[in-house]
């Protein structure tokens, strides 16, 4: 009996890795009806982490009323697995982009909804959390979240205050003494998938503030701020995340769990591999299905299809991946572990009708593949 596994990346504004997933098992199952088919949906960190987790794993969703972006009341959600010993949180549960619709003000909202799951979590007696950034409406350097798990932020006149995007060089002062006990020893591991650094032209204000509604001289703003709470942390706390990369993820967030918490930046595939124990998963697979919305030169920096691959080749298992669109200069993916490349997009159409089509043509291309090896006795 054949084992397959299937872990695929969502392919963005198309299909979710779940959606995608499920597509890919209907056409094994065709061909190879006593297959033993294990699903992984994939997420970056942004949203729908903790749903990609719980269908992969298993688990608990855990809904708590938090704050919003602006401070507004609202519910949020985090997920429990490994028998509730582990919790998955998705900063865009509180503090996404999605959430304030059209109010986009990047100097005023906050990461302090995250922090009050981070919290609950942690109250819960989780002894390991898995952080996700990505979506993010804010550029406050998660001193919110850290504001909601027990951090002080004090102004030069020794007033406490929660920082904001725009506010940032305010901090005089950081007491971290009133840190929850429960977050200080517990394991965070924080899934980033881009690298940039917190300031300068490549960092959190410059590359993903514009589309949080700010405009280049509020840009030039938030990265000051920026550059002032580095200072800041390094100061009072003695750490340096200036030229930290991932730093810049999520309005800078990635450098403040780093410096409050402790936490520990880690590409997006590498911790879902480690979570579901791929290397395990691996042992007596015949082929695994992976893929993403375009393979190109980006890819190569370890997302979704090369982690995967690696960990396989290691393994000496055939790795398919199935793409969107395939790009230039992809040729070291096959030294990476790659099998092979397949490309859904069967006819020649721009990506607005492309889309609309994706789910079959994914389905054809699959078939196409299964009919290929079940011709060569390959099942």
């Amino acid at each position: 009996m054949k084992k397959i596994i299937l872990i695929p990346d969502s392919f963005k504004g198309t299909m979710s890795s779940g959606e995608i997933c499920s597509a890919m098992e209907e056409c094994i199952k065709k061909y190879l009806p006593r297959a033993e088919v294990i699903s992984i949906p994939v997420a970056d960190g942004g949203e729908g982490s903790v749903d990609s987790f719980l269908a992969a794993l298993g688990g608990e969703k855990i809904e708590i009323p938090v704050k919003g972006p602006y401070m507004e009341d609202m519910t949020g959600f985090y997920g429990l697995i490994d028998g509730g010993t582990t919790a998955v949180i998705e900063m865009a549960a509180a503090a996404g982009l999605p959430l304030v619709g059209d109010k986009l003000h990047a100097e005023k909202t906050t990461t302090y909804g995250v922090g009050m799951l981070m919290a609950d979590a942690a109250k819960r007696g989780c002894r390991k959390m898995i952080v996700g950034l990505g979506g993010s409406a804010t550029n406050d350097f998660g001193t919110g979240a850290a504001a909601a798990a027990g951090v002080r932020f004090l102004d030069s006149g020794g007033k406490e205050f929660i920082p904001v995007g725009g506010t940032l060089s305010r901090i005089a002062r950081i007491d971290i003494s009133g840190l929850l006990p429960e977050l200080k020893a517990m394991e965070i591991v924080t899934m980033c998938d881009i690298d940039n650094p917190l300031y300068g032209k490549t960092g959190a204000a410059y590359v993903f503030a514009p589309q949080k509604g700010a405009d280049p001289e509020m840009v030039e703003t938030l990265d000051r701020e920026l550059r002032a709470v580095s200072e800041m942390v390094k100061q009072e706390l003695g750490t340096d995340v200036s030229s930290l990369p991932g730093a810049g993820a999520a309005g800078g967030m990635g450098g403040g769990m780093v410096a409050f918490f402790g936490s520990r930046l880690q590409m997006g595939i590498e911790t879902v591999l480690d979570t579901v124990d791929f290397d395990g998963l691996l042992k007596g697979t015949d082929l695994v299905f992976t893929g993403e919305g375009k393979i190109d030169s980006q890819s190569l920096r370890g997302k979704v299809v090369i982690g995967v691959a690696r960990r396989a080749k290691k393994q000496k298992v055939p790795v398919a991946a199935i793409v969107g669109d395939i790009g230039d200069t992809i040729e070291g993916a096959y030294a990476e572990g790659v099998s092979g490349i397949f490309s859904i997009n069967r006819v020649a159409v721009p990506f607005k009708e492309a889309r609309e089509r994706s789910k079959n043509d994914l389905i054809l291309t699959v078939d196409n593949l299964l009919r290929f090896m079940t011709a060569f006795g390959l099942n």
